[in-house]
């Protein structure tokens, strides 16, 4: 038994001494040379370095009646973020992406007939869709903000409470297919029906023919919905003038804006950025 501890301590420290092959592990080396085979041990993986942190962006819609004065209010809105450094996209519904372009000639052209209420409204979310997919979800995920000229409340309003079908039915429908992607902040611009027509510079399409009675129902539906989640939504009486428009929604954009300068630039500099009226 003795001769046998000393055998072990000796074969120790004689394999201690001679090991050509420091940190490969004994048994699969010799399991290797009884086949003949020089083992070689797995690598391991580098770590993954970790990604760096981006931000999400900044989602705002504008919606509201015909004529209300979406469009011009959204592109003032983007081109005051642009001149305070921010990676702005602009975008609209229907037609920001080449499928939506189809959709909008057919939801829009005045010669489509026999649409269903129920097929207006899928068509809707299936341009909303892809919208979503390859337009607005790519751009926050950068950190980008995007100004979208209407999103879903627009077929709430329209679709629910214009057609008078049911808005919690559609609100799920376009839950599924924007993947649950609420504004940060919706900015609903307010003029009565008859005024917002008015404005109009070109023929109405299909939606802006309809009868008052309905144009009516969709503004009472953009209420409620404003009202139903306040501090998500701005309401903008848009019968003002422009530049008094502007300022409030300018306002409003400030409290959820990011910092345009990344931190790292602020360590660097110690300075923070200033955000002014143009």
């Amino acid at each position: 038994l003795v001769a046998a501890v000393l055998a072990l301590v000796a074969g120790a420290v004689a394999h201690r001494r001679l090991d050509d092959r420091r940190g490969v592990p004994l048994r699969p080396d010799l399991a290797a040379a009884l086949r003949g085979e020089r083992y070689v041990p797995p690598r391991e993986e580098p770590a993954e370095e970790p990604r760096a942190r981006t931000e999400r962006g900044v989602f705002i819609a504008f919606e509201g009646g015909e004529g209300a004065g979406k469009t011009t209010q959204s592109r003032l809105a983007a081109i005051w973020l642009r001149d305070h450094g921010y990676e702005v996209v602009t975008t609209r519904e229907p037609g920001a992406t080449k499928t939506g372009m189809r959709l909008r000639a057919l939801l829009l052209d005045k010669e489509t007939t026999g649409l269903s209420s129920r097929a207006e409204t899928l068509l809707y979310a299936a341009d909303r869709a892809d919208h979503v997919a390859n337009v607005i979800r790519p751009a926050l995920e950068r950190g980008a903000i995007v100004v979208s000229d209407r999103y879903v409340d627009s077929s709430l309003a329209y679709q629910g409470y214009g057609r008078e079908q049911d808005v919690e039915e559609i609100a799920a429908v376009n839950a599924w297919a924007t993947e649950g992607l609420v504004p940060d902040l919706t900015v609903l611009l307010e003029v009565p029906a008859e005024t917002g027509l008015n404005r109009l510079s070109e023929p109405a399409d299909r939606l802006e023919s309809e009868p008052r009675a309905f144009h009516d129902r969709v503004l009472r539906g953009f209420r409620e919905l404003a009202e139903a989640h306040p501090e998500r939504y701005l309401i903008v009486d848009a019968s003002r003038p422009q530049q008094e428009i502007r300022r409030e929604i300018q306002d409003r954009i400030r409290e959820i804006l990011p910092d345009p300068v990344p931190a790292a630039a602020e360590d660097i500099t110690s300075t923070f950025p200033a955000i002014t009226d143009v």
